[in-house]
């Protein structure tokens, strides 16, 4: 296939769920043909319109935002976003003109890709989990490709229309062989000898894997014997988190295991936190179990419950029913989440059994896949 110079308009964001995979597609597309121009359409005030001119993409923000749950007097505004954002979009494709309009999810990539199929431009849908949302199930009718990451979305799209990809990740994120777990080890500051567990509440925090992880150090770490551990709290937990640290040492909680956890509101060498890691613990959302894939972790899931359609629990039960992870309910992690892990942590037959299944569930070309369904639309 030639892959020739285009103008692709990428939208989304919202979450490192949405912009990572964007910036995958992109990265793809600039490695095929350095020449092909990419424009990045975000919602105002989100994580992309910071996130993406970092990765050296120009951006254009949207005022479209979400329903929220609770009646409020924003929501009283959303019609008035929404038509801004459709005349906005119009816009900018008029002004761009590309040949092809990719949506991956989050607020912007609704009225952009309306927008494009009533101009006439050709659009590409990537759902990235397990369960689609109402918007992409509207916008599938009338795309021209929709790449997915999971089995059976047929009952969710025209099938003719489906491509199963995989979701796109970052590139380094690989099963890490004993010179890169050795690097990570050095990276960290951790013991080889000992076990080592991986808390990610994603960019923004947890509030219930952090509450867990009080928990479990206010009952004195049971099962945490030999166990090191990194905890990503997130930026909106640091403080109180720092703060519950400080109060912990100085009452001698943690059964003296305090000294194993590191904590950080953001990890920015992910690949060497894997590598690092024997057991991960996680939310499930598409990017984060595409990760694991990836890198051949075993993990325990505890879903969201504050996402659309429970589409977190899709996710990981598309693992969990494959024995290729373990799952807590979020309701029931303050009291079986530590527990679960460390028993997994001690279980080193159980971990090789997860790391093989969930290696078999990792498509690593996915960027690729979705770059070659982009060359064929355009063409």
């Amino acid at each position: 296939m030639e892959y020739r110079k285009i103008r692709a308009i990428i939208s989304g964001g919202g979450t490192g769920g949405h912009i990572f995979p964007a910036l995958s597609i992109a990265n793809k597309l600039k490695e095929l043909n350095p020449e092909t121009e990419i424009l990045f359409v975000g919602a105002e005030g989100r994580m992309e319109m910071e996130k993406v001119p970092a990765a050296g993409y120009e951006i254009i923000g949207l005022p479209i935002t979400g329903l929220k749950r609770q009646l409020t007097l924003s929501n009283l505004a959303l019609p008035f976003k929404v038509l801004k954002s459709v005349w906005q979009a119009k816009k900018v494709i008029r002004t761009f003109k590309p040949d092809i309009a990719i949506g991956v999810g989050g607020y912007a990539s609704a009225p952009l890709l309306w927008a494009a199929t009533r101009m006439g431009v050709p659009t590409l849908i990537q759902e990235q989990n397990g369960f689609a949302g109402l918007t992409n199930k509207i916008l599938g009718k009338k795309a021209g490709c929709i790449c997915v990451a999971y089995e059976g979305m047929e009952r969710f799209f025209p099938a003719e229309k489906i491509v199963l990809s995989g979701n796109p990740i970052r590139k380094e994120i690989v099963p890490a062989d004993e010179a890169m777990k050795a690097e990570a080890f050095r990276h960290y500051g951790l013991n080889p000898d000992m076990k080592h567990l991986l808390i990610v509440g994603g960019s923004l925090g947890s509030g219930t894997l952090n509450n867990a992880m009080k928990k479990w150090i206010n009952d004195g770490c049971p099962g945490g014997e030999g166990v090191e551990i990194i905890w990503q709290c997130g930026k909106y937990y640091k403080a109180s988190v720092d703060a519950f640290m400080e109060e912990a040492k100085a009452a001698g909680k943690g059964n003296g295991c305090l000294g194993n956890i590191q904590h950080s509101d953001f990890i920015s060498r992910m690949d060497l936190a894997y590598a690092a890691a024997d057991v991960i613990i996680s939310r499930s959302g598409a990017s984060s179990i595409s990760e694991m894939c990836a890198a051949h972790k075993a993990a325990v899931f505890v879903p969201s419950p504050n996402v659309t359609e429970d589409h977190q629990t899709h996710n990981a039960m598309a693992l969990v029913n494959k024995n290729a992870a373990l799952i807590v309910k979020d309701a029931e992690a303050s009291e079986k989440l530590m527990q679960t892990a460390c028993g997994l942590l001690s279980d080193a037959e159980k971990i090789a059994e997860i790391e093989k299944n969930v290696a078999a569930l990792a498509k690593t070309d996915a960027a690729m896949t979705i770059a070659e369904e982009i060359y064929r639309i355009v063409k």
